[in-house]
């Protein structure tokens, strides 16, 4: 198997997103980004399946979550 291959199915099927930043100071599509990934206020964290659009949005706000592997 290619190295890819080898991580794609050693991957958890879910995530756990946290948010370790709040919410004021950031622009309207950050919060609504925010909101779709169920994450309300400072400390909040959701379980999503590991998918290409839940990874998009993360892509997009990264610098705001903590991601880790469930």
């Amino acid at each position: 198997m290619t190295q890819r291959k080898q991580q794609q199915s050693l991957s958890s099927t879910h995530i756990k997103v946290t948010l370790i930043s709040g919410l004021a100071g950031h622009s309207e599509t950050v919060r609504r980004t925010f909101r779709s990934l169920g994450l309300k206020k400072f400390g909040s964290s959701r379980i999503h399946p590991n998918v290409n659009p839940i990874l998009g949005q993360i892509n997009k706000v990264i610098q705001f979550v903590k991601v880790e592997s469930v």
